[in-house]
Order: structure tokens, then sequence, then C-alpha cells
């Protein structure tokens, strides 16, 4: 018996040992933003999680242990190989996927990669360089041998035989049993009424630190047990608050602008941007990276107080097309039959006349984005496969002067007589961040940018030369927060991006400096159109003067408010506010609680 015990001990304190080892690893792998020197303060505050996170993967070893007092079964041992072997292999999985993704995201992994990769392997990888992945698959695989060896030379030496029956065996079951049950205070995290949560490894002002400690093993786990049961999640106030709070948040009243457009219908462009930012624009305090997007804005009109609604671009297009503002926990597009339920700026043009196709150089399966553009009411779609071998040389895809190069012959063959609704999703500056040009920046990021940037611009010059450039309005907006610089000190900077209006159906020009979000972008379009948009709870007519102005926003861990007086930044994982007024917290939580009752019931 005492040899099952120290087997068990063994096993627990070999997986947390494992997850410990894991953090200045990672650190390693980050010398730019860790100093070794915080590595214990790192490992100290995470050890909890860790512990936490060994307990669950010692129960079966332990049941193991119990049916090994009672039996000399061959498929006993055989079990805990095939045990050690799968939790190895899949221990070294998450360390090493949250580690090389880290540097992209910025937050700790949780079920967004999985999505991806089920939706579209290809896409999901495209993010990374082939040498990336080629080390990233070592390090797997160098990482599940390490662990497995380091359990068979310690747990598996350890000896248990089987006692025999009666009083001995009954003993040693039952304390075997007993320190089994034992696990459950790991588990929760200790025996006060907190149970263990991410938050629980947060205790640093420098948000990365905090990330450092996070078990990656227990973030991914608790993502996937909050991808359901929506309506429990983020319970700030009762309903009857929420709902008090949300209708002074809401306008959804009809006051057509006529100061926008200089025509009724007239041919609508929208160009998603793929992670620009108001960085890149020197009008805006920024570098000059996207000089022809600068160019565009201060000869058309500029909403210099605009944020992206989150950090994802499928959390995005259905912030962009269906006032949805995306929330941190999942994304609306991965559940197809609650995506259709969802209103759309397509379908209710289509419904006033208008003539919809989505052009986009990528994969469109995506995150189930082809069934979500079907839904939102676009006639064609066209996608990667509508290009050749040869002209898909981009990670993503067709780089962008391709497909705008398509866009305008399919333009150019366009037989429509009526208004158009036309979406152009570009994707080339993106990570890797690998294209076809070079531009004054030897920083591969803005290199990026600024081959966008000249591919956007060459079209807004082409569009300005077709027959129906008067009766044209092109939007540009970016799909999520942007990507560079990539050292920005606060998630309102991440946030802030342009929206740029120009084309010959637009009258007004200049700026534009109340607060709004992507969300805002349906009933500002629809409301200068004339046609309702009331279906749109979440979208605020950005022209509208009685409206209450302001930009919602979420990351992974963080959600923002920006309103005329105050910028909100609440921290998810902590429940606590890092910048910004409580009545602004008040009214973030009750945006988010209502999303998430929303989201429940799609």
């Amino acid at each position: 018996m005492d040899k099952a015990l120290i087997r068990y001990l063994t096993t627990f304190v070999m997986l947390t040992l494992f997850f410990v080892i894991e953090k200045p690893l990672f650190m390693a792998f980050y010398p730019s933003l860790y100093s070794l020197a915080d590595a214990p303060a790192v490992m100290w505050h995470g050890l909890a999680m860790d512990m936490s996170m060994a307990a669950y993967l010692t129960v079966i070893p332990a049941l193991l242990t119990i049916w090994m007092l009672c039996s000399r079964s061959r498929a006993c041992r055989i079990a805990w190989h095939v045990y050690f072997a799968v939790i190895s292999v899949a221990m070294a999985a998450i360390f090493t996927v949250d580690t090389v993704l880290y540097g992209y995201w910025d937050f700790k992994l949780d079920m967004t990669p999985l999505f991806y990769f089920t939706s579209s392997p290809s896409a999901a990888m495209a993010s990374a360089g082939t040498a990336e992945i080629a080390a990233g698959l070592g390090g797997w695989l160098a990482l599940s041998a390490v662990f497995y060896a380091a359990l068979r030379l310690t747990v598996m030496k350890i000896r248990v035989e089987p006692v025999e029956r009666g009083r001995r065996r009954a003993r040693a079951v039952s304390v075997m049993a007993v320190a089994t049950a034992l696990l459950f205070v790991p588990i929760r995290g200790g025996v006060t009424v907190s149970t263990m949560n991410i938050s629980r490894a947060y205790f640093s002002a420098d948000q990365r630190l905090n990330h450092a400690a996070v078990n990656p093993a227990f973030s991914f786990l608790y993502s996937a047990t909050h991808q359901s049961d929506f309506g429990s999640q983020y319970r700030y106030m009762d309903a009857a608050e929420a709902a008090a709070l949300m209708e002074r948040l809401t306008c959804t009243a009809l006051r057509p602008d006529t100061t926008l457009l200089s025509t009724g219908r007239p041919d609508i462009w929208i160009i998603i941007a793929e992670s620009f930012s108001s960085h890149l624009m020197p009008s805006q305090g920024g570098e000059a990276v996207a000089v022809r997007l600068d160019s565009i804005a201060r000869e058309g009109l500029l909403f210099t107080r605009f944020y992206a609604g989150s950090f994802r671009t499928d959390r995005a297009l259905t912030n962009i097309l269906s006032a949805f503002p995306g929330v941190p926990s999942t994304s609306v597009m991965k559940f197809v039959d609650k995506a259709e339920h969802l209103p759309s700026i397509p379908r209710t043009l289509v419904d006033a006349g208008y003539d919809a196709r989505y052009f986009y150089g990528g994969d469109a399966n995506f995150t189930n984005m082809l069934a979500y553009l079907v839904n939102c009411g676009f006639g064609s779609v066209m996608c990667d496969k509508d290009f050749s071998m040869a002209e898909r040389a981009g990670k993503w895809g067709a780089p962008d002067h391709i497909l705008f190069d398509r866009v305008l012959a399919e333009n150019r063959r366009d037989t429509t007589a009526g208004p158009r609704l036309r979406v152009v999703q570009t994707s080339s500056s993106h990570e890797p961040f690998e294209v076809p040009y070079r531009s004054r920046h030897t920083d591969i990021r803005a290199n990026a940018f600024a081959y966008a940037d000249s591919c956007i611009g060459a079209f807004v010059d082409s569009l300005a030369r077709t027959p129906r450039a008067a009766r044209t309005l092109v939007m540009i907006v970016p799909d999520h927060y942007g990507a560079y610089p990539p050292d920005l000190a606060t998630e309102e900077e991440r946030h802030r991006v342009p929206l740029i209006l120009t084309g010959g159906a637009l009258r007004r020009r200049g700026t534009i400096d109340v607060p709004g979000s992507q969300a805002d972008i349906a009933a500002t379009l629809l409301g200068a159109l004339g046609i309702d948009h009331s279906a749109f709870t979440y979208s605020k007519d950005m022209l509208d003067s009685t409206a209450a102005h302001y930009a919602f926003y979420t990351s992974k861990s963080r959600m923002g408010l920006v309103t005329p007086s105050d910028t909100l930044s609440y921290n998810l994982d902590t429940d606590s506010v890092e910048a910004g007024t409580r009545t602004s917290a008040t009214q973030a939580k009750a945006i988010l609680q209502t999303l998430y009752d929303n989201l429940s019931n799609l």
C-alpha cells in the first residue's frame, strides 16, 4: 500500500513539475517580452493552477492504482503506458501551440485554433511560416518524448503489487479511494468559496507576466467548457437592470440623414482591410505606411474615433455585416444555426432592390464563413477556388493585387442595372506578412501593410474611372484590431481603426469625431439610405445627434467602452477596472451580459 501511495503522489508531483517547468521555457521563447528574472514569480503564482491541472490528470492514474491493488492484470499495465503516452502527446501539443500562437495573438490558448483548424486546416496554418511549422512539430515531438520518458523512469519504476483479499485489501483500497477524493481540493483550487479560474494566476500589472503564469491546458479546457450555456456566462446584474441600461444605450429609430449622399440608391463598395489600424496613417498620428488610405481619407470622410469590435476576422464579419459585436469566449459564426438568425446589411439591401456579391481571395470555408455569407444574402461569393493555382501564390490564397484585378474584371462584365452591393475582403496584411512587394519599409509587417495599402488605393482609383463612378460609395473598414505596430500600450489604441468613406456619391467630406464601432456601420449606412435599421439592436447611426454614441469592443480577456467623456478598459479575467469610471464599467457589463443572452436565444 505504501508503494501505491508513493506511485500516486509521484504522478501528481511529476505532472505538476512539467507544468511549472513549462513557464520559464515559454518565457525563454520570447526574450524580447520576458526577463527570466521574473520566472520565479511567474512559477509561484501559477502553481495553484498547475496543481489543479495535474490533479485532473492524476484521477485516472489513481483509479489505475486501485486496480493494481486488486489485480495482476496485464491490461492494467498497458493502460498506464497508453494513458501516459496520450497525456504526454496532448500536453506537449497544448504547450507548443500556445507558445507559438502567443506571439501572434497575445492571449493564452483557447478553443479558437481548434475551430479554425477543423473548418480549414490550410487556412489555420497560414499564419505561420514553413520554418515555424517545422520547428513547432519538432518541438512537440521532442517534448512528448521527454514527458513520456520522465514518467516511465519515475512513476512506472515504482512497483505496486496486488494485496491479498480481505481486510488488508479493503484497507488499502479505502486509503487510495480517500487519496483520490482528496484530488478535489487542488482541482477546486482550495477549500474557500472561490473555485479555480483563470484570474487565480494574475499577480502583476504587466499582463504578459499574468499570461505566462496561466496554465495553457487549463485555459484551453476552461474555454472548451464555455462554448455553450451562454445565458449563464458574464452575469453582472439582474435582467431588469441590464434591460434598463441597454434601453438608454440603444437607438434604432430611423432619422434619415440628407447630408451624406448625393443619390438615394448608390452602388456600395465595402472594402474590409485585413488588420489595418489608425496607427498606419500619418494624419492620425501614425507612421507613414498607409499613405494611400491617408490620402483617400483626407479627400473623403474619415471617422476619427472609430473602433474595431473584436480581435479575429470571424468575430469581425458579424460585427460589420450584422452589427452583432464579437464576444470574448466564442464566435457566433461557429454556430451556423445561430448565425443564420442574425440580421444583415446585405439581406436588408437585397430586400431594397440591391444585388449583393462578395469577393475574397482565401478559403471561404474557413470559420464557416461561406455559410454565414450565404445566409447574409450574398447572391455569389468569390473565393480561392475561383482562382488558378498560380494565382493563389499567397499563404492566404490570392494576393490582394490579384484579388482586386479579378474584382475589376468582374465589375466590367457586370450587367446589373440596379444598385449594387459589393464587399471585398483583403488578406495579404496578415501573418506571416509575406507579400509580392518591396517598399521602403524594412519591417516585414509595415511592408505588408504598404502593399495592401497600394492595392486598395489603386482599386479606388480604378473605380473612380468606371461609368458608374458618380453613383458609387466606397467604405473602407478594417476587419479587427490592428496588427501594426505590434507593441501598442493599451487596448484602446490597438482597437482604434479608421472608417473611411469616399466615391462620387459621397456628398459630405471632412471628419466626424463621435465615438463609434463597426456595429454602427449598419445603422449609419441604412439611415443615410432611408432604410429601416431597427433589427440591428446594437447599431447606432453615427450621424444621428440624438443617439447615445459609444464604441464597445472585446478581446479574449478584456472589454472596452469609449464614450464622449470616458475610456474604459475592463479586465475580464480579474473582473476589475483597469481604466475608466464605474459608470462606464456598469454600462459595458450590461452590453456584454445582453450579448450573451442574445447569443443564447438565437
